[in-house]
């Protein structure tokens, strides 16, 4: 398997249109041709992307996926000062359906009826009160998405009341505005290792 650092604002795979295949599969797959796509980010995250060598291989790691065997761990910076209800800074959840937006696509919304089941894991980082935006306060968090829905962990803080600063499509005008990229990456990465089983655990420090 291959591990590789997404930049923000690179998509992970090819989009719709010529000018939107210049992607991370496509320069990986320049380097190594039997580079497989596993799992993707959103173009304006960055972060550990993993991708398999192989069919086996890529069957392998999907279903460690599947299975929720692959463990991973993002930090965000969020509009606000968010405040954990727990002292000892346990982990919170944020259990909401989310839905694709058709009419407003690639947008998702929380919808209690239709929407598929999706959870996400939040608590303050250590320097969560840093930094402070010139336009307000923000608070860096650490998330933990259980379930892997598009957009997941944008709708889930914008439904918590604090967008992700930087995002074009959740935030506000304001947070939207207060930074150059999304706030968010994808800092940590646990799974088995799709030949052997071996559990092994990748790091990538914040950008921001």
């Amino acid at each position: 398997m291959l591990v590789l650092n997404k930049p923000s604002g690179l998509l992970a795979v090819p989009g719709r249109g010529p000018d939107k295949q210049d992607c991370l599969s496509a320069r990986t797959q320049a380097a190594w041709p039997d580079a497989l796509v596993v799992h993707r980010l959103d173009m304006a995250t960055s972060g550990l992307v993993v991708m398999a060598r192989g069919i086996e291989a890529q069957r392998s790691l999907s279903l460690a996926f599947e299975k929720r065997k692959v463990h991973k761990r993002y930090m965000a910076v969020v509009a606000g000062q968010l405040i954990n209800p727990c002292e000892d800074n346990a982990w919170q959840t944020i259990d909401l359906p989310l839905l694709l937006d058709w009419q407003n696509r690639p947008r998702s919304i929380v919808n209690h009826q239709a929407g598929k089941p999706s959870i996400t894991r939040w608590r303050l980082a250590p320097d969560a009160n840093a930094p402070v935006l010139h336009q307000g306060i923000a608070t860096r968090l650490e998330l933990e998405p259980v379930t892997g829905r598009s957009h997941q962990l944008r709708v889930h803080l914008q439904a918590l009341g604090h967008p992700i600063v930087g995002d074009p499509l959740y935030a506000g005008v304001e947070a939207s505005a207060s930074a150059a990229r999304l706030l968010l990456h994808a800092q940590a990465l646990e799974l088995p290792h799709p030949d052997t089983g071996e559990r092994m655990r990748f790091e990538l420090p914040c950008p921001f």
